[in-house]
């Protein structure tokens, strides 16, 4: 049973239809308990980060029971706001996020012709490092491939080797984040045509 976490609404149906047209068997949920037995946990997002970490911390324990997932080796998948709050904290409202990974989240950088938000199609290539990624997910992703995004923050991991996916605007930024069980993107996969559906699929 995959969990899609909904934590603020937003893309919950076009994630999870994605989801279930990969052949994952999909429940929404905003139940910890649920959370906590799932064999997968997807978490998307959209809105602001201290938004997104109040609802995680209002009382419904959702995001205890997150972190509890992946520290049992749950596979976790994050998109959009579903990676960022994975690092410890975010400068929209001057945030702690859950920590899972150390790094910040900072505004994307605007100036002459490149506007913020970054909304629209880039492309994405694998990211260098001494640490050898072997994700089935990353194997799914060809290099230089299309995917959809629309984000004005941006992720800094402080260990760059968590890094999996890098993409362009205006800057050089991180588009995707791996380590062990968990793998989280900046683009929106349910959005991406066939190259998202390809993610989708491996990660299910």
């Amino acid at each position: 049973m995959i969990a899609v976490v909904d934590v603020c609404g937003g893309n919950l149906r076009s994630v999870s239809r994605a989801l279930a047209r990969a052949g994952g068997d999909v429940v929404v949920t905003r139940d910890a308990e649920v959370v906590r037995r799932a064999d997968k946990v997807v978490v998307p997002g959209q809105g602001a980060f201290d938004v997104f970490m109040h609802a995680l911390g209002d009382g419904r324990g959702l995001g205890d029971a997150l972190r509890d997932a992946i520290a049992r080796g749950v596979p976790y998948l994050g998109i959009c706001l579903g990676m960022q709050v994975l690092f410890e904290h975010g400068a929209e409202g001057d945030c702690a996020g859950l920590g899972v990974l150390r790094g910040r989240v900072d505004k994307l950088p605007a100036g002459g012709a490149v506007k913020v938000p970054h909304v629209g199609w880039s492309s994405v290539e694998q990211a260098t490092g001494p640490r050898p990624r072997t994700s089935a997910i990353l194997g799914a992703i060809d290099d230089g491939a299309y995917f959809y995004f629309t984000h004005s923050y941006r992720a800094v991991p402080a260990d760059r080797d968590d890094i999996a996916l890098e993409a362009e605007h205006g800057v050089r930024f991180c588009a995707a984040i791996a380590r062990d069980h968990i793998f989280a993107c900046q683009f929106h996969p349910e959005k991406s045509q066939a190259a998202g559906l390809r993610l989708l699929a491996a990660f299910v």
